[in-house]
């Protein structure tokens, strides 16, 4: 039905597949339910992830999994890290089998503690250089609304990065290249752990000094457990490491930062996630983060704290107090120094 099938409609898979159109690819975006491919095609909204955002007349909609793979040589993976497995089981025979593969997912497996992209490549038995990463600082509101934006498209296999790079590159979203899939996909990830980390710094009324200490030293651990893994250490510093880092961390659009916030102030997280509509990846991912970081012998206090709120029940205030009672250390460790 068109060159490049977006497959899932949350806020990110729609707002990408605004993109899409607007960069000029025929693009068709699939929702699981009917009733959210009927709004796109007819009132051109999808309300309950992107409020007030009008989309483009040549977005094309559909709860039919054919229909929406139909022809497409770029496939978007647009759904949850918790979920990719089961869609992939479900219609992932109906993707062409030289179609480049899209990662959007900004997590990592629970169960098998493996990144995204392998998820896909497992689940459909294929080169794992036919898979893509695009991550950066891209919150989906933002995107959506047209403001400027950049993000990395990533790949050993040029020629497929530089197919995203083309699908996706409106007038006010500038995309980059990078062979570093690793690194970008490390990045991703680990970003929405420190988000958690952030949020709750705010929500317990700590300052700007505070916020960026979270950031600099979530950064050394997503790089050294980024660097461990096989990434760049430049990477880190461009914007599917400290860029995406920075805007996750610091916006109130952050779904991850809002849920660290709201921690901070003293809810509960059962509560909080019962009342969004939206999926924070760093709650379900941090535990496989963490998990992957001890194996490769990583460590990540800030990860280690997060999954202590999030999955053991302490107060954010008693990650504070140890955090700052850590053995003292230089400034730089861990990346072969």
């Amino acid at each position: 039905m068109g060159d490049v099938a977006v497959m899932g409609a949350g806020s990110w898979g729609t707002a990408f597949a605004l993109m899409c159109a607007d960069a000029g690819s025929s693009t068709t975006l699939w929702a699981r339910r009917e009733e959210v491919a009927q709004e796109i095609r007819r009132e051109r909204t999808n309300a309950a992830y992107l409020p007030d955002v009008v989309l483009p007349d040549n977005l094309a909609a559909t709860a039919d999994p054919q229909e929406a793979l139909a022809g497409a040589d770029v496939v978007v993976l647009a759904v949850p890290s918790v979920g990719i497995a089961e869609q992939l089981a479900a219609w992932g025979d109906v993707i062409d089998a030289e179609a480049t593969l899209v990662s959007l997912i900004k997590g990592v497996d629970v169960a098998t503690m493996r990144l995204g992209s392998q998820v896909i490549a497992e689940g459909l038995d294929c080169d794992p250089d036919r898979v893509v990463v695009v991550s950066g600082p891209n919150l989906a509101k933002e995107c959506a609304q047209r403001m400027p934006a950049a993000t990395v498209a990533a790949s050993p296999d040029r020629s497929r990065g530089e197919r995203v790079q083309q699908a996706v590159m409106a007038p006010y979203f500038r995309v980059y290249t990078n062979e570093d899939k690793v690194g970008v996909e490390v990045g991703g990830a680990v970003k929405n752990v420190i988000a958690l980390a952030a949020g709750m710094a705010h929500g317990m009324g700590f300052g700007d000094n505070t916020m960026a200490a979270v950031i600099t030293r979530g950064l050394a651990e997503m790089t050294r457990l980024g660097v461990n893994l096989g990434g760049d250490p430049l990477t880190f510093s461009g914007l599917a490491g400290v860029g995406d880092l920075v805007a996750t961390c610091t916006s109130p659009k952050s779904r991850n930062r809002t849920v660290g916030e709201r921690l901070g102030r003293g809810e509960e997280l059962d509560d909080i996630i019962a009342s969004m509509n939206m999926v924070a990846e760093g709650v379900r991912s941090s535990q496989a983060i963490v998990g992957l970081a001890e194996e490769a012998g990583v460590e990540m206090p800030i990860g280690q704290g997060v999954v202590a709120v999030c999955h053991a029940g302490y107060d954010p205030r008693e990650l504070v107090g140890s955090l700052l009672q850590r053995e003292a250390k230089p400034e730089i460790y861990g990346l072969g120094r």
